[in-house]
């Protein structure tokens, strides 16, 4: 694909990430978490009314163009229950989803999914939802401890039982549009970069299998990209497996002409990758990125070095936050209309 359709606004709302934190830095079109509860109809602050942060990343994107709009899931994350807990304090209708995008098959991107699937089908039914996938991501995953135990990580949903909870589920490693055009969701990631190498310690091993193999690269780990008139290109990236530059570069080749706007997401910096923090701050500089909203696998390191090097263009994502991405209304209209509006929850 050489081209994306030019969308007129996109809002990300950030379900699932590792960080609650209301008092966060935003940048002047994100709405905070505090401010997000309060639209959904919250009496009061409380532990019950704000959103609750687990290790792994879920959003929802909604599209327009016109008069069309369009609702996707970009992964879930971790737990059904917190999952649920935390739309419901965001009143968001899982009824409206069209798509869920899964980007690889980790549990804390795919552990929330049976949850969202039944409450898809409780409001929507049936077969009205299509999950997108590829064959890849249904290995046995595990990591390699120092003492060399190996760790093994919990199964993903399987297909068959996506489509028992009345998913249609897409099961192809072909990248492909979704929804009008409104979303690319990539195929494999190309590993190019002199520096990224993935991670030593990722292990699999398919059914029936009993020897465990290698699995550095995570070659299953899928994308999503969307285009904004007038200001370019929203890449998201949930883990960032393939390494952000490698991201940004197959990004750049995909849609050359394009600049890129965002880069949203877990950049996989933390822990035993933190000593690729240096080469990839400065390999992200010719991109000229206009924003790096950090969540989920980051780390802190990597967010200070990318903050030193990059200023405000550099936030922390964080659940229950709001991200409006369009060239029709300046940002401060945005959040103040955003302070003062309300919408009714949904009934689950």
């Amino acid at each position: 694909m050489s081209s994306l359709v030019a969308l007129d606004s996109l809002t990300v709302d950030v379900i699932t990430d590792n960080m609650s934190d209301t008092y966060a830095s935003k940048p002047a079109f994100a709405v905070s978490e505090m401010a997000n509860i309060l639209l959904a109809g919250a009496k009061e602050i409380s532990g019950e009314t704000l959103l609750v942060a687990n290790l792994g990343y879920g959003l929802r994107l909604r599209s327009r163009l016109g008069e069309k709009e369009h609702v996707i899931l970009f992964d879930t994350g971790t737990e059904g229950a917190a999952f649920i807990r935390n739309c419901r304090n965001l009143a968001i209708d899982l009824g409206e989803v069209e798509d869920i995008a899964v980007t690889h098959g980790h549990w804390d991107h795919m552990g929330a999914l049976p949850a969202a699937l039944d409450a898809i089908a409780a409001r929507r039914g049936r077969n009205s939802v299509s999950v997108h996938v590829n064959p890849g991501m249904f290995n046995e995953r595990g990591v390699l401890l120092k003492d060399g135990t190996i760790f093994p990580a919990a199964r993903v949903p399987t297909p068959a039982q996506m489509e028992a909870r009345g998913a249609r589920v897409v099961n192809d490693s072909k990248a492909r549009a979704l929804l009008d055009g409104h979303f690319y969701y990539s195929g494999e990631i190309p590993r190019v970069s002199a520096f990224e190498k993935g991670r030593e310690d990722h292990l699999c091993r398919s059914d029936n299998e009993e020897d465990w193999r290698p699995d550095p690269f995570l070659m299953d780990e899928r994308m999503l990209v969307v285009n904004v008139r007038d200001l370019g290109l929203i890449v998201f990236s949930a883990c960032s497996h393939a390494g952000i530059v490698n991201v940004c570069t197959e990004v750049r080749r995909l849609f050359p002409d394009t600049p890129i706007h965002t880069v949203m997401g877990g950049l996989h910096l933390g822990g035993v990758m933190e000593h690729l923090i240096p080469q990839t701050v400065e390999a992200l500089r010719p991109f000229d990125i206009r924003y790096f909203i950090t969540g989920h696998c980051t780390g802190w390191h990597a967010l200070h070095a990318l903050a030193n090097a990059y200023g405000d263009r550099v936030s922390q994502s964080a659940v229950g936050t709001t991200y409006k991405f369009s060239a029709e209304t300046p940002p401060d209209e945005r959040v103040s209309h955003a302070a003062t509006s309300f919408s009714p929850k949904p009934s689950w």
